[in-house]
């Protein structure tokens, strides 16, 4: 089962990453402007609306939970270096190099993935994809009180392990939705 969702997990971000190296192409990095607070909120946007998509069975707007999952997955890459980029850091970075950072730190949040999957036993396979929306939209409010509290906490994960988290339940979501 382990290398099943290797490849899932792979195939998934394949696809995130492919939009997220585009739209850097075509934008750049215009989201080194933002404050992680503003990241937060991106996310927060994305998921409520997933969220009420699954409640009401309408969208007035053509587009389905698909680009809101690969959404969230790019802003909480986008999250996790704005953690790390200081205000030292260029706002316009290098395509090649974002790639680069991309890949590191999805590297970072599978290796996550595995080890949690290990202690679960692969668990999230069994829940309902609503269930991964409300964790995600649990943990954006989890970060949404640190990011309140000046990134401190007493007993709590940080930001990025948060941000870790919402990455691996859209790509669990999306694989149950059937992107691969």
């Amino acid at each position: 089962m382990a290398t099943n969702t290797s490849k899932e997990f792979d195939s998934v971000i394949a696809v995130c990453k492919s939009l997220f190296i585009k739209k850097t192409k075509d934008y750049g990095t215009a989201w080194r402007i933002l404050r992680p607070s503003s990241i937060t909120d991106q996310i927060f946007i994305k998921a409520q609306r997933i969220r009420t998509l699954e409640d009401k069975k309408v969208a007035m707007v053509d587009e389905g939970v698909i680009p809101e999952y690969i959404g969230i997955i790019n802003y909480c890459v986008m999250g996790m270096l704005q953690l790390e980029l200081t205000e030292n850091d260029p706002y316009d970075l290098d395509p090649d190099h974002v790639e680069q950072l991309y890949d590191e730190k999805v590297t970072l949040t599978k290796d996550l993935m595995f080890a949690k999957n290990h202690d679960y036993g692969e668990a999230w396979r069994d829940m309902r994809v609503s269930s991964l929306t409300d964790l995600i939209l649990m943990k954006i409010l989890r970060v949404k009180q640190i990011e309140d509290n000046a990134g401190k906490t007493l007993a709590s994960e940080g930001i990025d392990a948060n941000y870790q988290d919402m990455l691996n339940y859209s790509v669990f979501a999306l694989i149950k939705l059937g992107l691969r």
